[in-house]
């Protein structure tokens, strides 16, 4: 019997797209089947995730000679590696024998080696010892070195792609740099403080569309929207290639002492810029002292998101700043993961095909699901 292909609920992967084009300038959104279907999960890695630069780490992980450390690209194991003679390089980490991962965690080596049966890698990626290799006719070590990935830094971050013929990391940036210059914090300054891990019990495209909007602020984020002015008329919001930018000024209030924030909000930082670059990486900065939070969302499956996040602050903000300021910022993602697994639970129940978006408030959100679907079709 010939195989049938994969389906999303009500729609033929080789029929839908068009109708779904249509849908989408027309101002509704992705089909709800699009949330939950394994299917179209898996053309999302074949066709975003490995094609894509995704965020890794910073560069303090993997600053010196034999620094290494194990990630993921999407659903891909990646390892970056600093070598003998300062390069950073990055490989896919699955093992050439038996597909093992081969490195966990950070640290330092001379060598990379699988925990499965020592195959062992240079810090080049070159195999230097199979045991017992030397007994197969034929076997050429050299036909097995790590599979090498691309590797881009931009100020303390790096990022990855498993598609060595990928556009540049600085083309997927776009307007990111100005933008963050634009904000007055100098990148050199910041110091990274720590990351943060959790699980959202929902789709990784709901807390991305969560994200690119602020339509939700003035009901779901009371803190959030009494420290930053959210009203349509002030908080402005972009899109150029990848890349979409929301900024919101400090309430006057809050500036003028006639209303308390949670933390100092008074500080260089006079407004709060959030940046997205497609398709799952995020910074954000907050008014106040010099700062910024990175993170991404990455699919475990169909129905559940990991989500990271990298703090940053200025050497000279006080300890009790930070840990106000990253108070107020996880109280936000907090109210966000609840928002977006309620969402989930929605659009998994199948009794809203479509929803329509506002365009004038949700224009980032139009956006983002134009790049999945041009990705996908």
């Amino acid at each position: 019997m010939p195989g049938r292909r994969a389906e999303a609920p009500g729609y033929a992967l080789d029929t839908m797209f068009a109708e779904i084009g249509e849908r989408l300038e027309a101002g509704y959104t992705l089909p709800a089947g699009w949330y939950s279907d394994s299917a179209i999960l898996a053309l999302e890695r074949e066709r975003i995730f490995k094609h894509t630069w995704q965020y890794a780490c910073v560069t303090a992980e993997v600053a010196e000679p034999g620094d290494y450390y194990a990630t993921r690209a999407g659903h891909i194991p990646v390892v970056l590696v600093r070598d003998k003679d300062g390069n950073l390089n990055g490989f896919v980490n699955v093992c050439r024998h038996r597909g093992h991962v081969v490195m966990q965690g950070s640290g330092r080596r001379e060598t990379l080696q699988c925990p499965y049966h020592a195959w062992t890698y240079g810090l080049d990626g070159c195999l230097l010892r199979a045991p017992r290799s030397e007994r197969e006719p034929g076997f050429d070590a050299d036909n097995y070195s790590l599979f090498p990935v691309q590797v881009g830094t931009w100020g303390p971050f790096i990022f990855v792609n498993a598609d060595l013929e990928a556009d540049s990391l600085e083309e997927t940036l776009g307007v990111m740099p100005e933008t963050i210059a634009e904000t007055g914090i100098d990148l050199s300054s910041l110091k990274f403080h720590h990351r943060g891990e959790y699980v959202i019990e929902a789709n990784w495209k709901i807390a991305v569309e969560n994200y690119l909007e602020c339509y939700h602020c003035p009901v779901a984020h009371p803190g959030f929207s009494s420290v930053i002015n959210v009203d349509p008329d002030e908080y402005a919001l972009a899109s150029s290639g990848y890349v979409s930018t929301q900024r919101g000024p400090v309430r006057s209030s809050v500036l003028e002492g006639r209303k308390q924030a949670p933390y100092d909000a008074t500080g260089e930082i006079d407004r709060s810029t959030s940046v997205f670059v497609f398709p799952n990486f995020t910074v954000d900065i907050i008014p106040g002292p010099p700062n910024m939070n990175a993170g991404s969302w990455i699919p475990i499956d169909e129905r559940r998101t990991l989500g990271t996040y990298d703090y940053f602050f200025s050497e000279d903000v006080p300890q009790k700043t930070i840990e106000e300021m990253i108070a107020f910022n996880e109280q936000v993602g907090a109210e966000d993961n609840s928002l977006v697994e309620s969402v989930h639970a929605g659009l998994e129940s199948g009794m809203v095909e479509h929803g329509r978006l506002l365009p004038t408030s949700e224009h980032l959100i139009q956006h983002f699901q134009r790049l999945v679907y041009s990705y996908l079709s």
